[in-house]
């Protein structure tokens, strides 16, 4: 599969502490963990002696020890000590084969095939004029594509988000322009008028939205509000949308703020995004089937589709199998 080649966040940075995290990425079980030296570190999570979860372990020494028969795994992967042979020295072959782990944006990041890729790009991360948050994770009965799509998708605003991002009489979409990327896609000149846009909106406004695919279950946007909507007279913001496909038809999602915002904490910041995600949810889980049709026949379309048509396009040329349905 073409997905084992790209990097997927599987765990907050800040859930690795002294203790080994089972995850899950595209239908496999992960123990991640964090060696003496604070390096991540993502591994199957089967012991290779008897099978047993490693995320029942513990961290000892700068080791991932097994809870079965406390075989120890230095970061290499390699068994060091096996407790009940003291004096025995396991070979090359006593070991566990990893994947390629790393941190950016607030996550853990795993690939679990070798290739040229790197995580999803995130443009605002270098700006010291934004805050950075992160929301989440939300797990969601959907696949991963169905939330890429949700997250490019305008029309919806004026229905799920009545009387925050959207009002039902002006539901209309504006033509936009849509253009391929290396990464997948990128939207522009996208407009939604708004009663409540972000956090600090004081009057309905027109707001201008710009989205770009960064992978293949990866997506930003940036949102730039009427001047004189807002409680602060230089709000702007940037959203990516990172997304781990657990199985096919369960993800979970983290959204990375990036917002012109140092006073308001982190929880009132979450908490908007959270009634934002949690309008959406119920109806993402409705949606049949879970996995996103890549047959343009599947389901029907419009020009106000046009960035999720695009997107799907996308996913079929890269050869995408996971969460979708051909």
């Amino acid at each position: 599969m073409i997905e084992r080649q790209h990097w997927h966040p599987v765990a907050s940075a800040g859930a690795l502490g002294t203790a080994p995290v089972a995850a899950r990425l595209l239908g496999e079980d992960l123990v991640l963990w964090r060696d003496a030296q604070g390096a991540v570190h993502a591994w199957p999570d089967r012991c290779p002696h008897r099978g047993a979860r490693l995320s029942l372990g513990r961290i000892a020494q700068g080791r991932l020890e097994c809870a079965y028969h406390g075989w120890q795994f230095g970061p290499s992967g390699q068994c060091v000590h096996v407790p009940a042979l003291p004096a025995f020295t396991p070979p090359a072959t006593h070991c566990v084969r990893g994947f390629a782990a790393r941190e950016a944006h607030g996550l853990v990041w795993v690939r679990l095939e070798e290739a040229e890729t790197q995580p999803p790009a995130f443009d605002a991360e270098g700006d010291a004029r934004l805050r950075k948050v992160n929301c989440g994770p939300y797990e969601v009965a959907t696949s991963a594509p169905r939330l890429v799509e949700n997250f490019l998708d305008r029309s919806h605003f004026a229905f799920v988000h009545e009387g925050w991002l959207g009002e039902r009489g002006a539901a209309a979409i504006e033509d936009y322009r849509v253009e391929p990327t290396p990464t997948g896609l990128r939207a522009t000149g996208c407009k939604a008028w708004q009663p409540q846009s972000n956090l600090h909106s004081t009057a309905p406004a027109q707001v201008e939205y710009g989205y770009e695919v960064t992978g293949p279950y990866s997506a930003l946007l940036t949102k730039i509000p009427e001047r004189g909507t807002t409680a602060l007279p230089e709000w702007r913001e940037a959203i990516g949308l990172f997304i781990c496909p657990l199985d096919p038809e369960r993800s979970l999602a983290w959204f990375r703020l990036a917002v012109a915002d140092f006073e308001s904490p982190d929880a009132k910041l979450r908490a908007f995004q959270d009634t934002i995600f949690r309008q959406d949810q119920p109806v993402l889980e409705s949606q049949q089937p879970r996995c996103l049709p890549l047959d343009p026949r599947a389901e029907l379309h419009t020009v106000a589709d046009r960035a999720s048509a695009a997107y799907r396009r996308y996913l079929s040329g890269l050869g995408i199998t996971f969460g979708v349905c051909r």
